[in-house]
């Protein structure tokens, strides 16, 4: 690693946080209250640009297992990104709207694999844990601070002008990026191949029965939790329209002031306890979170109960980059790998947003809630029941 500061890496995966952070609920909420969408409009936008942009999630990553060039894949992505943050404020209408949310949406899945894909490639196996740990406390540190600049941005001048902070961060996650000496780089290692040894063939994906139920988890998972966010900023909107964006502000800084520590305690104790305790009780959380939510409406409860979401999306995001490079050590595969779980998490997140909008606009938030709980226990079981321990096992019990 000589000539690399790992504050180099922190501050990337701060800033990429700033980036995304500065979309996602916000264009939610603002469609609703602002354009006057319905539940079922908006939920149309994220599911056709979800699913689109699931197409290229797992070529992306086998494509990132190949080059080298992984820090010019960040710029590109981050210019493409802003420039659908910059329509969306000039043309926010169901089209245009539309094409850059799609755009956006294939665009954003480059950062997870290609940040842990440097990672890799960047740290010795011993120091991965700790490392990806850490990556995830500066993500979850860069979504506390783009949420509170966000609500300040909303309430001074207008929600729409939340998306124009994605450029400003963009141009200084660019810098972050070239600040990683390409040098340093090993790009063996990056991919999760050994010494010698070319990837393995693009079926050891499906062959994987553990990656295999990992993915299913993840589908069930993202799909309950996905939408909680947003329904809840649109509750308390609706109460306090004027309030609004600083309200969904509030929900995002309660779970990411918790998820920080929560990453770095999972990167430090990933080890010692093993990967799937620490995942039961990620996957727990969210039935409980389901049926909280419906007990009140009062906005310190809902915002209360957005601080469980820290635990549970804390703990998925740390751990599952650790858990796929458990499962494909020696393989050569595990950026692929990484997008075809982001394709999983990204069908049942996008899958969501228009089954909630459907469910809220014909039944109301209550059912929602308590649906998107019932699908989250059926997360918990299969965790439960199919997942084994990944980090105790050898590559033939993973491949098997």
């Amino acid at each position: 690693m000589r000539g690399f500061n790992p504050r180099s890496l922190d501050a990337l995966n701060f800033l990429l946080a700033d980036v995304r952070g500065a979309l996602g609920p916000y264009l939610n909420v603002f469609l609703i209250t602002q354009r006057h969408w319905s539940q079922s409009a908006v939920g149309v936008v994220t599911t056709v640009s979800g699913l689109l942009g699931l197409l290229v999630q797992t070529p992306i990553g086998a494509l990132i297992d190949r080059i080298h060039a992984k820090r010019a894949l960040i710029i590109v992505a981050l210019a493409l990104l802003a420039a659908g943050a910059v329509a969306i404020y000039l043309w926010p209408a169901f089209w245009p709207v539309l094409a850059a949310n799609t755009a956006i949406a294939v665009v954003g899945d480059v950062f997870g694999p290609a940040i842990a894909a440097l990672t890799l490639g960047l740290y010795a196996r011993a120091a991965l844990p700790r490392r990806l740990g850490r990556n995830s406390a500066f993500d979850h540190a860069g979504n506390v601070a783009i949420a509170a600049l966000a609500g300040g941005v909303g309430w001074l001048f207008s929600q729409q002008a939340v998306f124009l902070l994605v450029p400003v961060f963009a141009v200084l996650a660019n810098g972050a990026a070239l600040s990683i000496p390409a040098h340093a780089i090993d790009h063996r290692r990056a991919r999760g191949g050994h010494e010698g040894g070319e990837p393995v063939g693009m079926l050891t994906l499906f062959a994987c029965r553990p990656l295999l139920a990992f993915g299913i988890c993840t589908v069930l998972f993202h799909l309950a939790n996905a939408p909680l966010l947003p329904l809840v900023g649109q509750k308390l909107a609706s109460s306090h329209p004027k309030l609004a964006t600083a309200m969904m502000s509030s929900c995002i800084i309660a779970a990411q002031m918790i998820m920080l520590p929560i990453a770095v305690a999972v990167g430090h104790n990933a080890d010692r306890f093993g990967r799937k305790p620490l995942l039961l009780i990620g996957f727990g959380i969210l039935p409980i979170r389901g049926v909280l939510y419906v007990m009140s409406d009062n906005a310190a409860w809902l915002i209360g109960v957005q601080l469980l979401d820290g635990v549970g999306a804390g703990i998925l995001g740390a751990i599952t980059p650790l858990v796929i490079a458990d499962l494909m050590r020696g393989t050569g595969r595990f950026n692929a790998a990484q997008g075809a779980i982001a394709t999983m998490q990204g069908i049942g997140a996008s899958v969501s947003g228009l089954a909630a909008g459907v469910i809220v606009d014909g039944f109301g938030y209550s059912p929602a809630f308590l649906i998107a709980g019932g699908v989250a226990a059926v997360a918990f079981a299969v965790a439960l029941l199919a997942l084994p321990e990944t980090a105790s096992a050898n590559n033939e019990d993973r491949l098997a």
